[in-house]
């Protein structure tokens, strides 16, 4: 992966998506990858921005999110979505930078850490918690939409991402098992759960919530309309 950067560095991305009057989605390069990025952005009920997994935009869209609220929280979801948790921090000094406890000492390396998932402030529209499952390095935000819709994010505990081409095509199909519809993947199999059971149970209750419409996740494609069927599909992957 590419270090983080100290300084506001923009690479190619795709224009802000209104999924929500409360919630925003932005996709752009990994740098040196042929994997995409999302950034995901949720206003909370006091009007403040929680920013998951955090993407250097161009002046124009930073400024459109501006305008829909303070950025209060800076969330890095695991210690290797961190690219631009440091200049973020810059550009909003007055952020808490939140990450999964079990992420905190790798989200450490590159920027202060102000608390875990744990100590996000309760709100009725946006919600923290950690997966169970995983060593507390991953977790999920689950946005309540005044359309009625519920909308759950992930990191890297669960994928969506289509088959691609040539050998690194390849790589993510047939080794790390990463692409082919919502699933999760061979390296987060290997590396991260710890406890399939708990991990298991976690998203069959997710998949639950009344009102689910939306998954969100951190490389490639957002499910809309039956996310519960996508979310039991990904877990039949285990």
């Amino acid at each position: 992966m590419p270090k983080a950067f100290a300084t506001w560095t923009v690479h190619p991305h795709k224009a802000i998506e209104r999924l929500e009057d409360n919630l925003w989605r932005a996709q752009g390069v990994v740098p040196g990858m042929s994997l995409r990025r999302v950034m995901t952005i949720a206003r909370r009920s006091d009007g403040r921005l929680v920013i998951h997994n955090a993407i250097a935009l161009d002046e124009a869209m930073m400024a459109e999110i501006d305008a829909w609220g303070e950025v209060g929280f800076i969330l890095v979801p695991n210690g290797y979505h961190r690219l631009d948790a440091p200049s973020f921090k810059a550009r909003y000094p007055q952020a808490k930078v939140l990450c999964p406890r079990g992420s905190r000492e790798k989200v450490a390396e590159v920027v202060p850490v102000d608390g875990a998932y744990e100590d996000f402030p309760a709100d009725p529209e946006v919600a923290l918690e950690t997966l169970d499952g995983v060593g507390a390095i991953e977790g999920v935000m689950t946005v309540k939409s005044p359309s009625g819709h519920v909308t759950v994010v992930f990191n890297d505990a669960v994928f969506n991402m289509p088959h691609g081409t040539g050998f690194t095509g390849f790589v993510f199909r047939h080794l790390t098992q990463s692409t082919g519809g919502p699933r999760i993947s061979r390296v987060v199999k290997l590396f991260v759960i710890k406890d399939k059971a708990a991990f298991r149970a976690h998203l069959g209750r997710l998949s639950e919530l009344p009102g689910l419409y939306r998954m969100i996740v951190s490389h490639h494609r957002t499910v809309e309309g039956d996310a519960a069927a996508a979310l039991q599909q990904a877990i039949g992957t285990l």
